[in-house]
């Protein structure tokens, strides 16, 4: 088990805006995988103001990362539990004029930061988001399509980008200005995917936050640094059919709460175009390098019918039960 960082470190550019990472964390499950996100961030061409890891009710772990994590402030979430918590808590804390927010579970290439400070000299930047990688504790299932990446929470084949700008960054890689943050609010916690009870990772409330975001500043936008790379790990529980039928069902839960608080036409904009193109293409790609002997085309073909059923039928019985509870309210039953 890895223990304190105190080793030395590569000296890295000293930069002149101020960029707080924010690391939040919950189990001691992920002790190793903690430790190796912070030196990721110690390790950086680029320089963190100050990096800050958040615990989420677990004090243990809390000890143990004041005891043998150097450099780093830890806090205990003073907000909601959870991983919206969390965030806030960080950015309550934080003193950087950005603020750069990476998985527990992730690590940063050593240009992570340089290219996300990049990011913001454009004035019109509200925040930015980089690729995610899936990092395998398994080899990756054969039958498992890149088109449905976004399951284990990384960058996806097809992510809608439009010269440079996105209506959202994946939570496990995203940065935004401080100000954003605390003018924007919380992020909306019935958009949150349950583990153990506990929300450990969004599954669209960075979408709707980001939405919110934009709203609120007319003519800035949300941008994709590629560059920007960070690898997510997925233990082999996430490797399953079992655990991507899941998934399937909680996004089309929390797509159907998104456009309850969003609408239809900013909560799906991205949506439509990925189910309306880019499956139908992935299918037929698949199907038809089965027949020239590519190996589990069928398999992913399949995959690809079955996680978009799975989700449209999630999303359409929670637009059924929210429209359904709006009409009671309505009608004052």
């Amino acid at each position: 088990m890895p223990g304190s960082l105190a080793e030395a470190r590569p000296s890295a550019r000293v930069v002149g805006d101020s960029v707080s990472v924010i690391i939040c964390a919950y189990t001691l499950e992920r002790w190793d995988d903690l430790v190796r996100a912070v030196e990721s961030v110690q390790n950086q061409t680029y320089s963190a103001l100050e990096t800050i890891v958040v615990i989420d009710g677990n004090e243990e772990l809390k000890r143990r990362a004041e005891e043998r994590i150097e450099g780093v402030s830890v806090l205990m979430n003073t907000h909601a539990a959870g991983l919206s918590g969390g965030r806030l808590t960080g950015g309550d804390h934080a003193s950087g004029a950005i603020l750069a927010f990476l998985d527990d579970d992730a690590i940063a290439d050593d240009v992570w930061l340089e290219e996300m400070h990049a990011a913001y000299d454009d004035p019109k930047v509200l925040g930015a988001g980089g690729r995610v990688d899936p990092l395998w504790e398994t080899e990756r299932p054969a039958w498992f399509p890149a088109e449905f990446d976004w399951v284990v929470g990384c960058t996806y084949v097809g992510l809608p980008v439009d010269n440079g700008k996105i209506r959202s960054p994946i939570g496990a890689n995203m940065s935004m200005c401080a100000d954003v943050l605390r003018r924007t609010g919380t992020f909306a916690p019935e958009l949150s995917r349950l583990e153990r009870g506990k929300s450990v990772s969004g599954t669209a409330e960075e979408t709707e936050f980001c939405i919110r975001a934009a709203n609120l500043y007319p003519g800035r936008y949300w941008v994709y640094r590629p560059r920007a790379r960070v690898r997510h790990a997925v233990p082999a529980q996430r490797a399953t059919w079992r655990f991507f039928l899941r998934r399937c069902r909680v996004e089309g839960d929390a797509k159907g709460y998104l456009t309850a608080l969003a609408g239809t036409r900013d909560g799906l904009r991205s949506e439509r175009a990925y189910v309306r193109s880019v499956l139908p293409r992935a299918v037929a790609r698949e199907i038809a390098g089965a027949f020239r002997g590519r190996t589990g085309g069928l398999r992913r073909a399949g995959a690809i019918i079955v996680g978009l059923a799975a989700t449209t039928w999630a999303y359409g019985r929670t637009r059924a039960l929210l429209l359904t509870g709006a009409r009671r309210i309505g009608s004052g039953a």
